[in-house]
């Protein structure tokens, strides 16, 4: 009824958009609502519109329909693929149509030479395909890992690496578009360039016109070349006219750097680059920006592929983070640094590359001997240096101000005096926390700094701020006043200013020809209006402290599992400071109200609460660190007392869980498993969710666990804590072993010759993760408290090691519990302890993993891939499978989430794959509903592959004590091996220690 009622209200030509609309495309993809339509009011700029209607759209034929539909109404229309753009390019207040979640056909050709994406493929992910041949995509934005094919070529968006040879504009080899009618171009098939220069001779003949007109100024047609010579995304790709002749081919090249302002990219095909292997970084400190803008003088064209400026105030950001080198706290007010890498195909070329590129840099005054490092490990921590720039900037800003980054290119020989009077003038207009950085072999620079939206005087700051900047860049020094961010809304008004009248009537022209009445994405790129730049801007009031930090960037945006089904963490965040501000300021009432019945379920049910989004965010921010606190405050007290009787009764909680199990086994075995999800389904609606929907996947009660002593004397000792689900759900009914986990890990470790010990009162234990992820903490850190005396007492003070067969449990006992204890997951305990013991034997063919949010967060990931290949000939890693959104028994509750997490599984999974493993129960009935095959843990291929040894060495695993959420420290050395008599880390495969007497 509310969202009825939510479309009655849209303006009449919105409303009629939207009902045509709803003939063709679900209405379940056309969102009118306040709380969604505000979540994608946001990007990752500093601009904020609300659409009025938001069209998720999946397929060409369906963006067709509102490209023909918003002209008969004319409504203007704005794409989006990711929404980590800086400019604001990917925001509107008329309707958004978003590609995310879509749009992921990707098909690689000539062994990699060339790849076709679809718009909504993320770029990380189209390198990931890419890999294998040793080839990659040229462009290298810094949010590759978010950002999305349609994004990086409608941005031209390029990188650290790629520079101007390499960008889409350099390597894009066909498209195919949607121009505002609907026309369809595909630029690789000879016929439908035909078809399309004999249907829109308009547009072919003006393309065709400014090129002449370009070609007979040789002087405008020389400043194109000249200015594209280094970055440039300020207005339409004007090259195109003077590097092509054909108008189709002019067309497909000025749809680069477009920003969805001229037409819609569908299918993009790229030529690709090679990805070289070996790599070796310095990070060189020089006196003063003359030193460094001289190096980078001298380097250009040479053996590097990367030169990394950083001021002062840069280096000053980040000098105190561990593991950086000590001599960054002691340089002077007027250093900087260079971060240079140098790549080769082979380790002598890079031995070679490192040695011309070293004695280039000896030509120029540094403050400390140039030394190169091809450690992985060591490079990596010097490349945390300009990773955490921007970081550093947003955690350290004053909340309810936002982080603005801008993006400006100087012809290399004035990147020097560029950039000191850009430091000045950030200083003169107080901006004394901004740092510049950038990618200095092009000249393009990015400067930081906070800025308050919120107050009219700051504003106005920043609008003469802007104004010099602009004149300095494009006026003083002739720059680009965008290199690789977009125009956007941000630069649209200064184009003229940058390019002149003449070639910005070009530009008016090329957009007339190709969206003649201005309704794709009005506003961006070129805009008549002076002060547009200055509308529209983006408070970030204060809304937790525990979500306060985000910038709205979106880099947690592809790791959600809840991203397709209602929001992601971005859009929490976003949502949970509008409900902030209007609580604050008790404006709009009922907007408020509707805000937060509407978040109950978008914003607080979906969320998987896996914390997978602190790992992508630069500034660390777990989401579902609020969810839980949100869960917690609205918990009433009838429900605390529940939740407080289950816990002091978890032993009979336990139980009933397993009656009812075996009741529902038996009502599938009677009636069919048809039948009983049909009732389980009515029964889940009735009680408004209330009651779990029972699926084909469930499992049936767990056996009851053997948990007397081993007979035989054993030669090492673990304490095995069963999961209070690994103690309640047994296998499912088809599921190739059917016996419990506790007995399959209990086989396993005895068959290594451990000694099985169980904690005294077992069946009352619990890590306390379920208490936490519904909302009682209190209830969490008691059962913590609770569990962490017994294993201290069974553990003999954390002598013994202590192994959990479910990674989610290991995870919340190593963060919370006594860091005498010893704590292992069980993919770890395996790798490091156990696969020694034991003789193993290749059983399996495909197998599928699935690696856990858990062991994601604890790094795990590589030793479960070991241990899996070691008993299996090809193991799996399905793409595009993060979290699988089951969440503890979320996925019984809201099984939507688990669904469209899992969407992509089945078809991910190569032929022959018949089973899957992973290392937590619940997440293995979601794997195994979704992908069409069983997942068990871990322990039962290890256990069906490994036979005993003759005799195996008397050993206990080291002292390693719970320090960290990250693994622990060791005792012996900080990576867990033991240490030679040096005090080094040994490289000799890791044994386990001998157990104490």
């Amino acid at each position: 009824m509310a969202l009825r009622r939510d479309v009655r209200a849209l303006p009449a030509a919105y409303r009629a958009l939207h009902d045509a609309l709803a003939t063709v495309i679900p209405r379940g993809r056309l969102l009118a609502d306040p709380l969604r339509t505000f979540a994608y009011g946001t990007d990752a700029s500093f601009y904020r519109l609300v659409p009025k209607l938001v069209v998720v759209a999946r397929s060409e034929d369906e963006v067709r329909a509102v490209l023909r539909e918003a002209e008969r109404h004319v409504v203007p229309i704005t794409f989006r693929a990711a929404g980590t753009s800086l400019s604001g390019q990917a925001v509107t207040d008329h309707v958004l149509v978003v590609l995310a979640g879509g749009w992921q056909a990707a098909r690689v050709h000539a062994d990699g030479e060339r790849i076709t994406l679809e718009p909504g493929v993320v770029g990380a992910d189209a390198n990931a395909l890419l890999a294998p041949f040793g080839r990659k995509l040229g462009p290298d934005p810094a949010s590759i890992g978010a950002c999305m094919i349609g994004g990086i070529a409608a941005n031209n968006a390029s990188g650290m690496c790629c520079g101007t040879a390499q960008n889409s504009y350099r390597t894009i080899e066909s498209m195919r578009i949607v121009l505002a009618d609907g026309t369809v171009l595909d630029t690789a098939d000879p016929e439908s360039r035909r078809r399309f220069a004999a249907a829109r001779p308009d547009i072919v003949g003006e393309l065709s016109a400014i090129r002449d007109e370009l070609i007979a100024d040789p002087a405008l047609a020389e400043r194109i070349r000249v200015k594209y010579r280094i970055k440039n995304t300020t207005g339409y790709s004007l090259n195109a006219f003077v590097d092509f002749a054909d108008p189709v081919d002019i067309l497909l090249h000025l749809m680069i750097g477009s920003e969805g302002t001229l037409g819609f990219i569908s299918e993009i095909t790229y030529r690709t680059v090679p990805d070289l292997p070996h790599k070796a970084s310095a990070l060189v400190a020089f006196p003063d920006l003359e030193n460094a803008a001289l190096a980078t003088t001298l380097l250009r064209g040479g053996p590097v592929s990367s030169a990394e400026l950083m001021d002062r105030a840069s280096l000053r950001a980040v000098e105190a983070r561990p593991g950086l080198p000590e001599w960054l706290r002691t340089l002077g007010p007027e250093a900087c640094a260079l971060l240079v890498e140098v790549r080769a195909g082979d380790a002598g070329a890079l031995a070679s590359r490192v040695a011309e590129a070293t004695r280039i840099l000896l030509e120029v005054r540094t403050l400390l001997p140039v030394e190169f490092t091809a450690r992985r490990e060591d490079f990596e921590r010097l490349w945390d240096v300009r990773r955490g720039l921007f970081p550093a900037v947003g955690a350290a800003r004053r909340i309810g101000t936002t982080v603005v980054i801008e993006d400006v290119t100087f012809q290399p020989e004035d990147l020097a005096p560029a950039t000191l009077e850009l430091q000045q003038l950030m200083r003169r207009h107080g901006y004394d926390e901004g740092i510049i950085f950038g990618h200095a072999l092009d000249g393009n620079l990015h400067f930081v700094f906070t800025q308050d939206f919120g107050e009219p005087a700051e504003v106005e700051r920043y609008a003469r701020f802007m104004d010099e900047v602009c004149f300095l860049v494009a006026q003083k020094f002739d720059g680009s006043l965008k290199g690789e961010h977009g125009t956007g809304r941000n630069v649209a008004p200064f184009v003229e200013l940058e390019w002149g009248p003449k070639a910005y009537g070009l530009m008016r022209r090329v957009k007339r020809a190709l969206d003649p009445r201005g309704l794709l994405n009005p506003g961006v790129v070129l805009n008549e209006d002076a002060r547009a730049h200055l509308k529209d801007l983006k408070a970030l009031p204060r809304a937790d402290e525990i979500v306060d930090r985000c910038t709205e960037c979106g880099f947690c945006e592809p790791r959600c599992p809840s991203r397709t089904l209602t929001l992601s963490p971005r859009q929490r965040i976003a949502c949970r400071r509008e409900i902030a501000r209007l609580a604050a300021t008790g404006s709009d009432p009922a907007r408020r109200e509707r805000l937060e019945e509407d978040y109950r379920y978008l914003g607080e049910a979906t969320c998987a609460t896996d914390g997978l989004c602190a790992i992508a965010c630069p500034v660390g921010i777990d989401t579902g660190k609020l969810t839980k606190r949100l869960r917690a405050e609205q918990r009433s007290d009838g429900e605390r007392n529940v939740a407080r009787v289950v816990a002091e009764h978890y032993a009979g909680a336990g139980a009933a869980i397993r009656v009812g199990l075996r009741v529902a086994d038996a009502a599938r075995a009677v009636a069919g498993a048809r039948a009983v999800g049909a009732v389980s389904r009515g029964l889940h609606a009735l009680t408004g969710g209330r009651l779990p929907v029972w699926n084909a996947a469930m499992p049936r009660a767990a056996p009851r666990a053997e948990v007397a002593g081993n007979r035989e004397v054993r030669d090492g000792r673990v304490v095995y804590l069963p999961s209070c689900v690994a103690r309640t759900m047994g296998p499912a009914t088809g599921d190739p072993d059917a016996r419990g986990l506790v007995a399959a890990t209990r086989s396993l470790l005895e068959k290594a010759g451990y000694a099985v010990l169980f904690p005294d009162g077992m069946d009352r234990l619990c890590c306390g993760l379920t208490f936490e992820s519904k909302g009682f903490p209190d209830l969490a850190e008691a059962k913590a408290r609770e569990l962490e005396a017994a294993l201290l007492e069974r553990t003999e003070g954390g002598a013994i090691p202590v192994l959990c067969d479910t990674s989610p449990c290991l995870a919340r006992m190593r963060s919370t519990l006594d860091g005498r204890l010893r704590l292992y997951e069980p993919a770890e305990f395996i790798h490091e302890f156990v696969l020694e013991r034991l003789r193993v034997v290749r059983r399996e063919d495909t197998v599928a993993l699935h690696v856990t949010c858990s062991a994601t967060k604890l790094g795990l990931g590589a030793k479960l891939r070991a241990v899996a290949e070691a008993c299996a000939e090809r193991v799996v890693v399905p793409a595009g499978v993060g979290c699988c959104g089951f969440a503890g028994d979320r996925g019984f509750t809201h099984p939507e989430l688990n669904a469209a997490a899992l969407a992509g599984l089945r078809a991910a999974l190569p032929a022959g794959c018949d089973r899957g493993y992973s290392t937590s129960r619940t997440c293995e009935i979601g794997l195994s509903l979704h992908a069409g095959i069983p997942y068990q843990s871990i322990v039962y291929l290890v256990d069906r592959c490994t036979e005993p040894l003759a005799a195996t060495p008397s050993a206990q695993p080291p002292l390693r004590r719970n320090s960290a959420p990250s693994g622990g420290s060791a005792s012996a050395s900080e990576c867990g091996r033991p240490c030679d008599a040096t005090g080094a880390a040994s490289t000799r495969p890791k044994l386990p220690q001998p157990e104490p007497p």
